[in-house]
């Protein structure tokens, strides 16, 4: 695949940081801008439009003066899971829920909710049972596959296994994601 193609399906199968950048862009920007107009009018001598910057600087060094400990520490945990989270998103990878399938012609994107109604009615062809008796999950790393049996039929989990194994390959997925199924300890009545 070309380099252009390899952008093009990472940008399809990777969610994109720019919602969150924006935001916190704006809010350091109006931050600066803020600080700068108290500045500005500490520096001409005029009232502070909100907090003077050297009432704000002896706040800042009275810490913790009469505030309770246990409202600075929430405070300071708060602050530490809003860094974590600006962390976690600028760190981990953002992926959409899609699959590349491998081509070496064309970019091909599937949705992961595609991907698996094909794989419920493959698992449902192998095990005989209705539509409503199938669920699958598909993740990126995974495919879970659930199935209530009918009463009294006993089916296979290692043949619907690997009929959905043998339906997946087909697919080509990139990346391939394995495949668990798990029959369920009651069964549906009257089907």
């Amino acid at each position: 695949m070309t380099g252009p193609m390899q952008r093009a399906l990472r940008r399809e199968t990777h969610s994109p940081r720019s919602a969150l950048s924006v935001v916190v862009a704006v809010a350091v920007a109006a931050l600066a801008i803020y600080c700068m107009l108290e500045f500005t009018l500490a520096a001409l001598g005029q009232p502070s439009w909100l907090v003077h910057p050297v009432d704000a600087g002896a706040w800042l060094a009275a810490l913790p003066g009469p505030y309770s400990p246990l409202l600075l520490g929430a405070a300071g945990v708060v602050l530490a899971l809003l860094g974590l989270i600006f962390l976690g998103n600028g760190l981990l990878p953002g992926r959409r829920a899609r699959h590349v399938v491998a081509d070496p012609r064309v970019a091909i994107v599937v949705d992961d909710e595609v991907v698996a109604s094909a794989l419920a009615r493959c698992a449902r062809m192998a095990a005989g049972v209705t539509r409503e008796q199938v669920m699958v999950v598909v993740s990126a790393r995974l495919v879970q596959v659930n199935i209530r049996p009918t009463s009294g039929i006993r089916l296979s989990e290692a043949a619907i296994q690997a009929a959905v194994e043998a339906e997946l390959a087909d697919m080509a997925l990139d990346p391939a994601p394995a495949v668990t199924v798990k029959l369920a300890d009651s069964g549906v009545i009257g089907v």
